[in-house]
Protein backbone atom coordinates (compact mmCIF):
# COMPACT_ATOMS: atom_id res chain seq x y z
CA UNK A 1 0.00 0.00 0.00
CA UNK A 2 1.14 3.45 -0.29
CA UNK A 3 2.69 5.83 2.21
CA UNK A 4 4.45 8.83 1.69
CA UNK A 5 7.93 9.42 1.73
CA UNK A 6 9.33 10.17 4.99
CA UNK A 7 10.10 14.29 5.16
CA UNK A 8 13.53 15.45 4.68
CA UNK A 9 15.26 17.53 8.19
CA UNK A 10 14.83 20.97 6.08
CA UNK A 11 11.26 20.11 5.23
CA UNK A 12 10.34 19.24 8.91
CA UNK A 13 11.84 22.17 9.31
CA UNK A 14 9.51 23.90 7.35
CA UNK A 15 6.32 22.33 9.02
CA UNK A 16 7.33 22.99 12.53
CA UNK A 17 7.75 26.93 11.32
CA UNK A 18 3.85 26.79 10.03
CA UNK A 19 2.79 24.95 12.65
CA UNK A 20 4.39 27.73 14.76
CA UNK A 21 2.98 30.79 12.67
CA UNK A 22 -0.38 28.91 13.17
CA UNK A 23 -0.13 29.49 17.05
CA UNK A 24 1.41 32.72 16.89
CA UNK A 25 -1.59 34.16 14.35
CA UNK A 26 -4.21 31.62 13.19
CA UNK A 27 -5.85 34.55 10.54
CA UNK A 28 -3.47 33.81 7.74
CA UNK A 29 -4.57 29.86 7.81
CA UNK A 30 -8.50 30.12 8.64
CA UNK A 31 -10.21 28.96 5.56
CA UNK A 32 -13.24 31.71 6.17
CA UNK A 33 -14.39 32.65 3.05
CA UNK A 34 -15.80 35.65 4.07
CA UNK A 35 -12.58 36.49 5.73
CA UNK A 36 -10.69 35.93 2.64
CA UNK A 37 -12.77 37.58 0.13
CA UNK A 38 -12.84 40.57 2.68
CA UNK A 39 -9.42 40.98 2.67
CA UNK A 40 -8.97 40.64 -1.05
CA UNK A 41 -11.79 43.17 -1.72
CA UNK A 42 -10.41 45.27 0.42
CA UNK A 43 -7.63 46.07 -2.11
CA UNK A 44 -10.17 47.09 -4.94
CA UNK A 45 -12.58 49.46 -3.47
CA UNK A 46 -13.92 50.24 -6.56
CA UNK A 47 -15.12 46.65 -7.61
CA UNK A 48 -18.95 46.04 -8.19
CA UNK A 49 -19.23 42.15 -7.33
CA UNK A 50 -22.56 42.72 -8.46
CA UNK A 51 -21.57 43.60 -11.60
CA UNK A 52 -18.87 40.28 -12.00
CA UNK A 53 -21.11 37.00 -10.68
CA UNK A 54 -19.33 33.92 -11.25
CA UNK A 55 -17.03 33.31 -8.92
CA UNK A 56 -18.90 33.62 -5.05
CA UNK A 57 -20.25 29.99 -5.64
CA UNK A 58 -17.42 28.04 -6.26
CA UNK A 59 -15.00 30.35 -4.42
CA UNK A 60 -17.21 29.39 -0.98
CA UNK A 61 -17.67 25.43 -1.95
CA UNK A 62 -13.66 25.36 -3.12
CA UNK A 63 -12.70 27.22 0.51
CA UNK A 64 -15.32 25.03 2.59
CA UNK A 65 -14.41 21.89 1.33
CA UNK A 66 -11.06 22.36 1.95
CA UNK A 67 -11.58 23.27 5.56
CA UNK A 68 -13.95 20.64 6.45
CA UNK A 69 -12.71 17.84 3.90
CA UNK A 70 -9.10 18.52 3.26
CA UNK A 71 -7.55 16.88 6.51
CA UNK A 72 -4.87 20.01 5.93
CA UNK A 73 -1.78 20.46 7.66
CA UNK A 74 -1.18 24.14 9.36
CA UNK A 75 1.22 24.36 6.07
CA UNK A 76 -1.83 23.71 3.98
CA UNK A 77 -3.90 25.29 5.78
CA UNK A 78 -1.75 28.96 4.59
CA UNK A 79 -1.64 27.49 1.18
CA UNK A 80 -5.04 26.94 0.30
CA UNK A 81 -6.29 30.03 2.28
CA UNK A 82 -3.91 31.71 0.64
CA UNK A 83 -4.24 30.44 -2.99
CA UNK A 84 -8.15 31.33 -2.63
CA UNK A 85 -6.88 35.03 -2.26
CA UNK A 86 -4.57 35.14 -4.51
CA UNK A 87 -7.07 32.96 -7.36
CA UNK A 88 -9.53 35.91 -6.28
CA UNK A 89 -6.82 38.79 -6.79
CA UNK A 90 -5.76 37.25 -10.30
CA UNK A 91 -9.63 37.69 -11.40
CA UNK A 92 -9.98 41.52 -10.29
CA UNK A 93 -6.34 42.24 -11.86
CA UNK A 94 -7.02 40.27 -15.00
CA UNK A 95 -10.60 42.02 -15.49
CA UNK A 96 -8.91 45.27 -14.47
CA UNK A 97 -6.18 45.18 -17.27
CA UNK A 98 -9.05 44.18 -19.66
CA UNK A 99 -11.26 46.79 -19.04
CA UNK A 100 -8.14 49.58 -19.26
CA UNK A 101 -6.74 47.82 -22.45
CA UNK A 102 -10.19 47.06 -24.60
CA UNK A 103 -7.92 46.41 -27.61
CA UNK A 104 -6.80 43.32 -26.14
CA UNK A 105 -10.00 41.37 -26.65
CA UNK A 106 -9.63 42.17 -30.07
CA UNK A 107 -6.73 40.25 -30.14
CA UNK A 108 -6.80 36.81 -32.59
CA UNK A 109 -5.87 33.30 -31.60
CA UNK A 110 -4.56 31.74 -34.00
CA UNK A 111 -5.45 28.02 -34.47
CA UNK A 112 -4.35 26.95 -30.79
CA UNK A 113 -3.13 23.80 -30.16
CA UNK A 114 -4.06 21.82 -27.38
CA UNK A 115 -3.03 18.69 -25.70
CA UNK A 116 -5.02 16.62 -23.51
CA UNK A 117 -5.36 12.90 -22.61
CA UNK A 118 -5.80 11.41 -19.15
CA UNK A 119 -3.28 12.07 -16.28
CA UNK A 120 -0.21 10.44 -16.53
CA UNK A 121 -0.80 10.06 -20.92
CA UNK A 122 2.26 11.38 -22.10
CA UNK A 123 0.77 15.23 -21.96
CA UNK A 124 3.83 17.06 -20.51
CA UNK A 125 6.40 15.23 -22.60
CA UNK A 126 4.99 16.36 -25.77
CA UNK A 127 3.86 20.02 -25.04
CA UNK A 128 7.16 20.73 -23.95
CA UNK A 129 8.65 18.54 -27.22
CA UNK A 130 6.65 21.07 -29.29
CA UNK A 131 7.33 24.05 -27.58
CA UNK A 132 10.83 24.43 -28.45
CA UNK A 133 9.93 24.07 -32.24
CA UNK A 134 10.13 27.26 -33.97
CA UNK A 135 6.61 28.95 -34.80
CA UNK A 136 5.35 27.34 -31.59
CA UNK A 137 5.37 28.34 -27.56
CA UNK A 138 4.53 27.32 -24.54
CA UNK A 139 3.13 29.57 -21.58
CA UNK A 140 5.70 29.43 -18.56
CA UNK A 141 4.04 29.06 -15.08
CA UNK A 142 4.93 32.78 -14.09
CA UNK A 143 2.63 33.82 -17.03
CA UNK A 144 0.22 31.40 -16.44
CA UNK A 145 -0.31 32.34 -12.45
CA UNK A 146 -0.03 36.30 -12.87
CA UNK A 147 -0.48 37.10 -16.38
CA UNK A 148 -2.20 40.86 -15.76
CA UNK A 149 1.98 41.11 -14.94
CA UNK A 150 2.78 40.56 -18.30
CA UNK A 151 0.57 42.47 -20.13
CA UNK A 152 2.53 44.23 -23.31
CA UNK A 153 5.99 43.73 -21.24
CA UNK A 154 9.23 43.66 -24.26
CA UNK A 155 10.93 40.65 -24.23
CA UNK A 156 13.73 41.25 -21.80
CA UNK A 157 11.02 41.98 -19.35
CA UNK A 158 9.37 39.01 -19.66
CA UNK A 159 12.06 36.66 -19.81
CA UNK A 160 13.24 38.36 -16.53
CA UNK A 161 9.36 37.72 -14.90
CA UNK A 162 10.00 34.15 -16.24
CA UNK A 163 12.98 33.34 -14.44
CA UNK A 164 12.08 35.41 -11.04
CA UNK A 165 9.15 32.31 -10.92
CA UNK A 166 11.54 29.44 -10.06
CA UNK A 167 11.80 29.79 -6.63
CA UNK A 168 8.12 29.14 -5.75
CA UNK A 169 9.15 25.45 -7.62
CA UNK A 170 12.48 25.02 -5.68
CA UNK A 171 10.92 25.30 -2.72
CA UNK A 172 7.88 22.55 -3.46
CA UNK A 173 10.26 20.36 -4.21
CA UNK A 174 12.23 20.93 -0.52
CA UNK A 175 9.15 20.25 0.64
CA UNK A 176 8.34 17.03 -1.51
CA UNK A 177 11.34 15.80 -3.10
CA UNK A 178 9.27 12.75 -4.75
CA UNK A 179 7.65 15.46 -7.24
CA UNK A 180 10.32 16.07 -9.23
CA UNK A 181 10.63 12.75 -10.39
CA UNK A 182 6.56 12.23 -11.18
CA UNK A 183 6.47 15.71 -12.42
CA UNK A 184 9.29 17.89 -12.94
CA UNK A 185 8.48 21.77 -13.30
CA UNK A 186 10.21 24.48 -12.86
CA UNK A 187 10.19 28.44 -13.81
CA UNK A 188 11.08 28.08 -17.61
CA UNK A 189 9.36 24.75 -18.26
CA UNK A 190 6.37 24.81 -20.35
CA UNK A 191 3.27 24.13 -17.73
CA UNK A 192 -0.75 23.28 -17.55
CA UNK A 193 -3.61 25.67 -18.43
CA UNK A 194 -5.14 24.51 -15.41
CA UNK A 195 -2.38 27.03 -13.90
CA UNK A 196 -4.28 30.04 -15.49
CA UNK A 197 -7.80 28.52 -15.13
CA UNK A 198 -10.00 28.96 -12.25
CA UNK A 199 -10.80 32.25 -11.43
CA UNK A 200 -13.82 31.36 -10.90
CA UNK A 201 -12.85 28.63 -9.01
CA UNK A 202 -14.07 25.59 -11.60
CA UNK A 203 -10.87 24.10 -11.95
CA UNK A 204 -10.63 20.36 -12.14
CA UNK A 205 -6.70 20.42 -11.08
CA UNK A 206 -7.72 22.08 -7.34
CA UNK A 207 -8.39 17.95 -6.28
CA UNK A 208 -4.92 16.92 -7.67
CA UNK A 209 -3.27 18.86 -3.93
CA UNK A 210 -6.59 18.66 -2.14
CA UNK A 211 -9.29 16.06 -0.55
CA UNK A 212 -12.61 18.11 -1.58
CA UNK A 213 -14.92 15.62 -2.08
CA UNK A 214 -18.10 18.00 -1.80
CA UNK A 215 -16.05 20.70 -4.21
CA UNK A 216 -15.52 17.72 -7.22
CA UNK A 217 -19.52 16.60 -6.90
CA UNK A 218 -20.38 20.69 -7.70
CA UNK A 219 -17.87 20.78 -9.84
CA UNK A 220 -19.12 17.80 -12.26
CA UNK A 221 -22.01 19.65 -12.63
CA UNK A 222 -21.36 23.47 -13.83
CA UNK A 223 -20.36 24.67 -17.14
CA UNK A 224 -17.44 25.34 -18.00
CA UNK A 225 -17.80 27.04 -20.81
CA UNK A 226 -17.20 30.84 -19.17
CA UNK A 227 -13.78 29.28 -17.60
CA UNK A 228 -12.82 28.83 -21.33
CA UNK A 229 -13.65 31.86 -22.42
CA UNK A 230 -11.90 33.72 -19.81
CA UNK A 231 -8.90 31.76 -20.75
CA UNK A 232 -8.89 32.72 -24.05
CA UNK A 233 -8.74 36.51 -22.56
CA UNK A 234 -5.79 35.49 -20.32
CA UNK A 235 -4.12 34.11 -23.62
CA UNK A 236 -4.64 37.20 -25.69
CA UNK A 237 -2.92 38.92 -23.12
CA UNK A 238 0.03 36.90 -23.06
CA UNK A 239 0.55 37.28 -27.03
CA UNK A 240 4.17 38.44 -27.25
CA UNK A 241 3.47 39.86 -30.83
CA UNK A 242 6.31 37.05 -31.88
CA UNK A 243 3.18 35.56 -34.39
CA UNK A 244 3.65 32.05 -33.02
CA UNK A 245 0.96 29.72 -32.35
CA UNK A 246 0.08 28.37 -28.59
CA UNK A 247 1.01 25.00 -27.94
CA UNK A 248 -0.76 24.50 -24.85
CA UNK A 249 -1.70 21.62 -22.57
CA UNK A 250 -4.07 19.76 -19.88
CA UNK A 251 -5.73 16.50 -19.27
CA UNK A 252 -8.46 18.41 -17.58
CA UNK A 253 -9.79 19.42 -21.05
CA UNK A 254 -10.93 15.78 -21.88
CA UNK A 255 -13.76 16.89 -19.30
CA UNK A 256 -14.91 19.79 -21.05
CA UNK A 257 -14.08 19.49 -24.91
CA UNK A 258 -17.35 21.44 -25.93
CA UNK A 259 -16.36 24.13 -24.06
CA UNK A 260 -12.75 24.25 -24.75
CA UNK A 261 -14.39 24.79 -28.64
CA UNK A 262 -16.73 27.18 -27.73
CA UNK A 263 -13.96 29.84 -26.61
CA UNK A 264 -11.67 28.14 -29.74
CA UNK A 265 -13.53 27.28 -32.83
CA UNK A 266 -10.19 26.87 -34.72
CA UNK A 267 -8.33 25.23 -32.06
CA UNK A 268 -6.56 21.39 -32.90
CA UNK A 269 -6.69 19.03 -30.21
CA UNK A 270 -4.32 16.50 -30.25
CA UNK A 271 -5.90 13.76 -27.75
CA UNK A 272 -2.99 10.80 -26.19
CA UNK A 273 -3.99 8.03 -25.20
CA UNK A 274 -2.21 5.11 -22.83
CA UNK A 275 -2.95 1.76 -21.03
CA UNK A 276 -5.54 2.52 -19.13
CA UNK A 277 -3.96 0.49 -15.73
CA UNK A 278 -0.96 2.78 -16.55
CA UNK A 279 -3.45 6.17 -16.56
CA UNK A 280 -5.36 5.03 -13.89
CA UNK A 281 -2.67 3.93 -11.32
CA UNK A 282 0.27 6.74 -12.16
CA UNK A 283 -2.32 9.38 -11.82
CA UNK A 284 -3.52 8.16 -8.14
CA UNK A 285 0.37 8.38 -7.37
CA UNK A 286 0.62 11.30 -8.66
CA UNK A 287 -2.48 12.72 -6.87
CA UNK A 288 -1.21 10.82 -3.45
CA UNK A 289 1.72 12.32 -3.26
CA UNK A 290 1.07 15.77 -4.43
CA UNK A 291 -2.05 15.53 -1.61
CA UNK A 292 1.27 14.46 1.22
CA UNK A 293 2.37 17.93 0.19
CA UNK A 294 -0.63 19.66 2.59
CA UNK A 295 -2.20 16.47 4.49
CA UNK A 296 -0.83 14.40 6.66
CA UNK A 297 -3.85 11.72 6.17
CA UNK A 298 -3.95 11.02 2.39
CA UNK A 299 -5.75 7.58 2.21
CA UNK A 300 -4.04 5.89 -0.79
CA UNK A 301 -7.36 3.80 -1.36
CA UNK A 302 -9.75 6.98 -1.77
CA UNK A 303 -7.59 8.31 -3.77
CA UNK A 304 -7.27 4.91 -6.39
CA UNK A 305 -11.53 5.28 -6.10
CA UNK A 306 -11.51 9.04 -6.92
CA UNK A 307 -8.80 8.75 -10.05
CA UNK A 308 -10.67 5.83 -11.43
CA UNK A 309 -14.38 7.31 -11.16
CA UNK A 310 -13.18 10.59 -12.65
CA UNK A 311 -11.33 9.14 -15.40
CA UNK A 312 -14.32 7.32 -16.46
CA UNK A 313 -16.07 10.29 -16.26
CA UNK A 314 -13.74 12.62 -18.25
CA UNK A 315 -13.42 9.52 -20.97
CA UNK A 316 -17.41 9.58 -21.35
CA UNK A 317 -17.29 13.07 -21.67
CA UNK A 318 -14.94 13.18 -24.29
CA UNK A 319 -16.27 10.65 -26.72
CA UNK A 320 -19.38 11.74 -26.54
CA UNK A 321 -18.18 15.38 -27.07
CA UNK A 322 -15.74 14.29 -30.04
CA UNK A 323 -18.91 12.35 -31.48
CA UNK A 324 -20.99 16.15 -31.43
CA UNK A 325 -17.86 18.17 -32.71
CA UNK A 326 -16.91 15.54 -35.27
CA UNK A 327 -13.33 14.23 -35.66
CA UNK A 328 -11.71 16.62 -37.93
CA UNK A 329 -10.15 19.08 -35.40
CA UNK A 330 -8.79 16.11 -32.91
CA UNK A 331 -5.01 14.25 -33.60
CA UNK A 332 -5.11 10.66 -31.71
CA UNK A 333 -1.53 10.14 -30.49
CA UNK A 334 -1.21 6.39 -28.42
CA UNK A 335 1.29 6.85 -25.60
CA UNK A 336 3.45 4.31 -26.79
CA UNK A 337 4.27 5.64 -30.05
CA UNK A 338 5.39 9.13 -28.36
CA UNK A 339 7.88 6.93 -26.24
CA UNK A 340 8.52 5.06 -29.00
CA UNK A 341 10.06 7.47 -31.07
CA UNK A 342 9.60 11.12 -29.85
CA UNK A 343 10.91 13.04 -32.45
CA UNK A 344 8.97 10.81 -35.25
CA UNK A 345 5.56 11.25 -33.12
CA UNK A 346 6.15 15.27 -32.90
CA UNK A 347 6.91 15.34 -37.03
CA UNK A 348 3.62 13.35 -37.69
CA UNK A 349 1.83 16.10 -35.55
CA UNK A 350 3.64 19.18 -36.53
CA UNK A 351 2.64 17.68 -40.44
CA UNK A 352 -0.89 17.27 -38.85
CA UNK A 353 -0.98 20.82 -36.79
CA UNK A 354 -0.07 22.76 -40.16
CA UNK A 355 3.87 23.66 -38.98
CA UNK A 356 6.44 23.82 -40.53
CA UNK A 357 9.44 20.96 -40.01
CA UNK A 358 12.68 22.29 -40.82
CA UNK A 359 16.82 21.83 -40.07
CA UNK A 360 15.95 24.57 -37.21
CA UNK A 361 13.11 22.48 -35.94
CA UNK A 362 14.88 18.97 -35.80
CA UNK A 363 17.96 20.79 -34.17
CA UNK A 364 15.69 22.41 -31.38
CA UNK A 365 13.59 18.59 -30.73
CA UNK A 366 17.28 17.24 -30.47
CA UNK A 367 18.24 19.96 -28.00
CA UNK A 368 14.78 19.72 -25.94
CA UNK A 369 14.37 16.09 -25.86
CA UNK A 370 17.87 15.33 -24.20
CA UNK A 371 16.91 17.86 -22.06
CA UNK A 372 13.86 16.21 -20.68
CA UNK A 373 15.44 13.01 -20.59
CA UNK A 374 17.71 13.91 -18.01
CA UNK A 375 14.82 15.96 -16.24
CA UNK A 376 12.47 12.41 -15.11
CA UNK A 377 13.29 10.10 -12.26
CA UNK A 378 11.94 6.87 -11.18
CA UNK A 379 8.07 6.36 -10.57
CA UNK A 380 7.06 3.46 -9.33
CA UNK A 381 3.40 2.17 -9.13
CA UNK A 382 1.26 -0.66 -8.84
CA UNK A 383 -2.79 -0.41 -8.50
CA UNK A 384 -2.93 -2.77 -5.43
CA UNK A 385 -1.19 0.27 -3.77
CA UNK A 386 -4.54 2.30 -4.12
CA UNK A 387 -6.96 -0.45 -3.07
CA UNK A 388 -7.16 -1.21 -7.20
CA UNK A 389 -6.63 -4.27 -9.67
CA UNK A 390 -6.15 -4.56 -13.01
CA UNK A 391 -9.10 -6.09 -13.98
CA UNK A 392 -11.48 -3.92 -12.18
CA UNK A 393 -9.76 -0.47 -14.12
CA UNK A 394 -10.01 -2.35 -17.70
CA UNK A 395 -13.81 -3.75 -16.65
CA UNK A 396 -15.04 0.24 -15.78
CA UNK A 397 -13.16 1.84 -18.85
CA UNK A 398 -13.80 -0.72 -21.63
CA UNK A 399 -15.61 1.36 -23.41
CA UNK A 400 -13.18 4.20 -23.63
CA UNK A 401 -10.11 1.20 -24.40
CA UNK A 402 -11.92 -0.45 -26.86
CA UNK A 403 -13.11 2.89 -28.63
CA UNK A 404 -9.73 4.39 -29.12
CA UNK A 405 -7.79 1.19 -29.53
CA UNK A 406 -5.98 0.90 -25.95
CA UNK A 407 -5.68 -1.78 -23.38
Amino acid sequence: MWSAAPRSAEAEALYREAEEAKARDPRPFMLDPDAISARVLAKWPNYDEAADEGWRTGFERYVLSARDEGHLNALGERQMAGGAGFKLNARLSISDVMQRNPEIARRIIDRPIFITGGWRTGTTLLQRLLAAIPGLRGAYPSELTAPWRFADLDQAAREALISAGAGAHAMLHVLNPAMKGIHPSGGTLAEECNLAMGTDFQNWSYPATLRCPSYVHWLAQQDMTPSYRRYADILRMLDDGSGRRWILKAPVHTAALDSLFAAFPDARVIHLHRDVVQTVTSGASLFAVFRSTYSDRVDPVEVGRYQLETTALWTDRAMAARERLGESAFIDMPFAELVADPKAAIRRLSAACDVAWSEEAEQAANIRLAELNEQHGAHRYAPEDFGLNAGEIRDRLSRYSTHFGVA
